[in-house]
């Protein structure tokens, strides 16, 4: 199972200034644990000494237990278990359920706790009053506050911050240990967000299982036509045949849906 990486590979390209690495270099940026770790790792090479230095001194307060029970995880890559492997650190006997909490996080959340979201997100009230006061706020938001509230704020928060313009900070709503399965399904049918964060989401292994996501990511117009036309094979009859009438999509996929309608018709 691959697993999404958005964080560590704005970080990577050097498109994450230096506030942030700072704060994911302290734990105050926790993503799910595979990507924090790979995110640590890789800041122990930062040009900057008191990044690197962060990095380490983080590494190094992660408990043991927790460490050693997540390196014996099966998804872990050969390449991390050979890092802490130099350094001492081996897996467990027993690993660690398959959960994407955080290693170690050292910041409290942004907004509203886990318990007032889960509130919230039971009452349906999806919009009204609570939604706009939730924007004012992220409207209010400094650059590096957005990044935190992607990771670690409410539902209602990642669902504005997937459409932050700026291309980092809706990235890590996709790195966010909160985000869950319908939460992406309703990202994927979003026309308002970014094909770069549409591609994210395709691009996943472990999301694509689902065939919600297909189904919004192939029919929404901003996704990669070359994304939309490989996922166009997962589709059933009646999608299929509501794609190759779909006037919302590229020409492109509804030419070649109509083209595997017609196929199928003419082999029955």
């Amino acid at each position: 199972m691959s697993a999404p990486t958005p964080l560590l590979d704005f970080i990577k390209r050097g498109q994450v200034a230096r506030d942030v690495r700072l704060l994911a270099a302290r734990g105050a940026l926790a993503p799910r644990a595979h990507e924090q770790l790979a995110i640590l790792v890789h800041l122990l090479e930062d040009t900057d000494p008191q990044i690197r230095e962060a990095a380490h001194d983080t590494l190094g307060r992660i408990p043991g237990a927790s460490l050693t029970a997540y390196l014996a995880r099966a998804d872990v890559p050969s390449g991390v278990r050979e890092f802490f492997a130099d350094r001492g650190v081996f897996p467990a006997e027993t690993p660690a359920l398959d959960v994407d909490d955080p290693l170690i996080e050292t910041a409290p959340p942004v907004g509203d706790d886990a318990a007032s979201e889960e509130t919230r997100s039971d009452s349906g009230d999806e919009g009204g009053g609570e939604r706009e006061a939730i924007t004012q706020q992220i409207a209010k938001m400094s650059f590096t506050e957005r990044m935190v509230a992607a990771l670690k704020g409410s539902r209602e928060m990642r669902a504005i911050l997937i459409r932050d313009p700026n291309k980092a900070v809706a990235a890590s709503v996709l790195s966010s240990p909160k985000v869950n399965e319908a939460e992406v399904e309703s990202f994927a049918r979003m026309t308002t967000v970014s094909e770069e964060i549409l591609r994210m989401i395709g691009s996943n292994r472990a999301w694509v299982k689902s065939y919600g996501i297909v189904v919004g990511l192939t029919r929404n117009p901003k996704t990669p036509l070359a994304l939309s036309l490989n996922l166009m094979n997962r589709l059933n009859d009646r999608d299929l045949n509501l794609l190759s009438i779909d006037r919302n999509v590229p020409d492109p996929l509804r030419v070649a849906a109509r083209r595997r309608v017609v196929d199928a018709s003419s082999r029955r």
